[in-house]
């Protein structure tokens, strides 16, 4: 400890921050606000640091730490020290739990010996000291009450309801939120807003009336699979359907598993090629697993069979034959 108090002197650090001791005997700190399920001690207790000053211990108990994945973790036994000046995690206090810390140049890392040395935390290396990548929530909500701190611009637009920069540094010109901080003309958030980008997204509209037909039939042919709620007396619960995209005509076969309707659309293409003196050149379906499994998808390459399928989530784009498959 008295090493890192020489490290101390170069600059100021922030009072925040936990720095991962390995002199340490117990984690411990001055601020009391963090704490939560404290105990006081039956018989007053004080820690000696490196410069041979002793501060009384007054409580134990346990500080919340905000991990960088969002997750809030509780480092455990704490101790209050009301008169030292920085916070401490304690390296064999950790090591008694279970847990293993791990120093390198790229930081340290702290593992879960019993849950397969998952790793739980990480921290961060400053000159010949380590301290831990975490963020404490009452000092977060202190500066979102405030809106003081890094990122003010990126608060204020959540607050007032995701509005962009540009409408948020006018309302601030002319002094239309009360309370509302001053921003710098070239201030910026440093994160993109992934509320924004998920809320305010829009997709065009899906054409009314269809823009292609196939002039000839078995030019495309409508390909899908449904499930229903009874199971017939053969045991078949799906069907597959084949729509022709000229005649609209519709072929259906009831099967009993998902994975025959490859089969199926070997004797459907059998079937039409005899009747018809033509051969099938494009498929179009979803895009179901069923329809691009190894033995589907390399049939169609040998046989020279055009495949199309719609995006994700987008059923209109396979419209033909969703709204045939509601009519069965």
């Amino acid at each position: 400890m008295q090493h890192m108090a020489n490290s101390m002197i170069g600059g100021v650090l922030d009072n925040n921050v936990w720095y991962v001791d390995s002199g340490a005997s117990n984690h411990m700190t001055s601020h009391g606000e963090w704490f939560r399920d404290t105990k006081d001690l039956k018989t007053l207790g004080f820690v000696e640091i490196g410069d041979d000053t002793t501060h009384p211990i007054t409580q134990i108990g346990k500080v919340p730490l905000s991990m960088q994945d969002g997750q809030t973790k509780y480092l455990k036994d704490v101790l209050h020290a009301s008169t030292i000046i920085k916070n401490l995690v304690s390296v064999g206090q950790m090591v008694e739990q279970g847990l293993q810390v791990t120093f390198n140049l790229n930081g340290c890392f702290v593992e879960d010996m019993k849950n397969q040395g998952k790793l739980i935390a990480k921290g961060e290396r400053n000159g010949r000291m380590f301290t831990l990548d975490v963020n404490m929530p009452e000092v977060n909500s202190m500066l979102f009450t405030h809106g003081k701190g890094a990122g003010d611009i990126g608060i204020w637009h959540k607050r007032v309801g995701h509005v962009n920069l540009q409408r948020l540094k006018l309302m601030e010109k002319q002094n239309l939120v009360g309370g509302l901080l001053k921003f710098g003309t070239e201030e910026v958030m440093l994160e993109v807003c992934e509320a924004c980008q998920l809320g305010k997204q829009a997709k065009h509209p899906f054409p009314v009336q269809i823009t292609h037909v196939s002039s000839k039939p078995l030019e495309m042919i409508h390909l899908d699979v449904w499930t229903t709620k009874t199971e017939s007396i053969g045991g078949c619960k799906y069907y597959v359907s084949f729509i022709d995209d000229h005649t609209r005509k519709v072929w259906v076969y009831f099967i009993k598993h998902k994975g025959e309707v490859f089969q199926h659309f070997l004797n459907f293409k059998a079937m039409v090629g005899k009747k018809k003196g033509v051969n099938i050149k494009c498929l179009r379906s979803d895009g179901g697993g069923k329809y691009f499994s190894n033995e589907f998808s390399e049939y169609l390459k040998e046989h020279g069979i055009q495949r199309k399928c719609s995006c994700s989530y987008s059923p209109q784009q396979n419209g033909v034959v969703q709204r045939k498959t509601c009519t069965l």
